[in-house]
């Protein structure tokens, strides 16, 4: 009898869902704004940033938004392989202005902080690169970091690695010559 007077206590008064009238709280999650990730400036080839240099209606004319095989960049159309049947450059790459990336909702990110844009499609990589699971980090582990963003592992524009040739196995020393080194 006396667990189900608990019971009743702690359902009443858990989640204010019985017609409290009070809304239920807000885990701490929903609540906490996105904390501010100081990374390490992003891998970009010498020479190609700020991307605007090149990519711009003085230069090229007006922008054509349409997918096409373009008349620059083959180093980069050679290795496309990031969902390459579906997307294309303007997919990340901001048309209005060259020297961000953009969200799916349109919003501008800048290169520093391509992971907002890899974290997009890739959620559970996202997540598990902000607690450190994946990706790499360096600092302290109880103080300041800094965080390597997706790109400096990954090439964006063919982001699985290449398979690795395997060493042989080392020689056991059994297997050695007396006096050969």
């Amino acid at each position: 009898m006396l667990w189900m007077a608990a019971a009743l206590v702690m359902t009443l008064s858990g989640a204010g869902a019985l017609g409290t009238g009070t809304p239920p709280a807000q885990p701490a999650r929903a609540q906490k704004k996105e904390q501010l990730v100081e990374a390490k400036a992003p891998p970009l080839t010498d020479g190609i940033f700020p991307c605007s240099q090149c990519h711009n209606e003085k230069v090229n004319g007006k922008l054509n938004p349409a997918r096409r095989e373009l008349q620059f960049h083959d180093d980069i159309q050679a290795e496309f392989h990031h969902d390459s049947e579906n997307r294309w450059c303007l997919d990340c790459h901001d048309a209005k202005n060259r020297d961000v990336l953009h969200l799916t909702s349109g919003a501008p990110v800048a290169f520093s902080e391509s992971y907002k844009l890899c974290g997009q499609c890739h959620g559970d990589k996202y997540r598990d690169w902000k607690r450190g699971v994946h990706g790499k980090r360096i600092g302290q582990w109880n103080g300041e970091k800094t965080y390597l963003l997706c790109v400096h592992c990954h090439n964006p524009h063919t982001p699985r690695f290449k398979p690795i040739k395997p060493l042989p196995p080392p020689v056991r020393p059994s297997e050695m010559k007396r006096g050969a080194r």
